[in-house]
């Protein structure tokens, strides 16, 4: 969490917070009011319409609220339909940028998504998109073959069908892989492998979200650059 997002949790009345949030960071806003609003690809605590209606609602009644989300609330967040919806209702808020778990779970994985000489680019895309779209909105092809290193959110339950898109669309099979599930975590786990079989491997692990893909050959610098999961360091909430 960064210095102010924390300043703004200790003075917060309510908070509604997210399924990704480490609950020890609620420690720093003991007597606000807490509203779980986690979210599950299958399942929502609260929809997202309920969630906007809250927001407005409790800032209307003159309370300091604080939407707390994993990771950054604009990268994949919701954060700006949310936003949005304050500002129809004209209600003034302010926005924390967070750190993404799309830059912080590959560092504490030990890859680094761009390294001189190996990778000068990233993308970062969503393997989950709406059950209504016939087609998928992400571009493979042009992912495949104009970017170095490619990091997928949300995107494990769709493992076999993103591999065979890049593959597809002329991604070596040979390209690095690694899954990160719950990174930056005291639980984090990586299971890396390649293109051509990742899918099997997570398959076989029963890797279950939440998980990070992080796809190519910056991922071979993990052997040397993994810091984390032999050396895990617990999170600590300043008081």
């Amino acid at each position: 969490m960064t210095v102010r997002g924390l300043e703004l949790l200790r003075r917060a009345h309510v908070v509604v917070y997210d399924r990704l949030v480490d609950p020890r960071l609620l420690e720093a806003a003991p007597r606000a009011r807490r509203i779980f609003a986690g979210k599950e690809s299958d399942h929502h605590a609260l929809p997202q319409e309920r969630i906007n209606a809250l927001l407005i609602m409790h800032a209307r009644r003159g309370r300091r609220v604080v939407r707390l989300k994993g990771g950054d609330p604009f990268v994949f967040g919701r954060g700006g339909e949310e936003a949005d919806a304050l500002a129809s209702a004209g209600i003034p808020f302010e926005v924390v940028p967070g750190v993404s778990s799309a830059v912080a779970v590959p560092a504490y994985a030990g890859i680094p998504l761009t390294h001189r000489g190996v990778a000068s680019s990233f993308a970062v895309v969503t393997g989950h998109e709406e059950a209504c779209k016939r087609e998928s909105s992400v571009d493979w092809a042009r992912l495949a073959r104009a970017v170095d290193t490619l990091v997928v959110v949300m995107g494990v339950k769709s493992l076999p069908r993103i591999t065979q898109a890049l593959i597809e669309h002329g991604r070596p099979p040979a390209t690095p892989v690694a899954l990160v599930r719950w990174g930056t975590t005291s639980v984090q786990e990586t299971i890396t492998g390649t293109l051509g079989d990742i899918a099997a491997r997570a398959a076989r692990a029963r890797l279950e979200p939440p998980v990070v893909i992080v796809i190519g050959a910056v991922v071979a610098l993990r052997e040397r650059l993994q810091w984390f999961e032999d050396n895990r360091v617990p999170l600590e909430v300043a008081q």
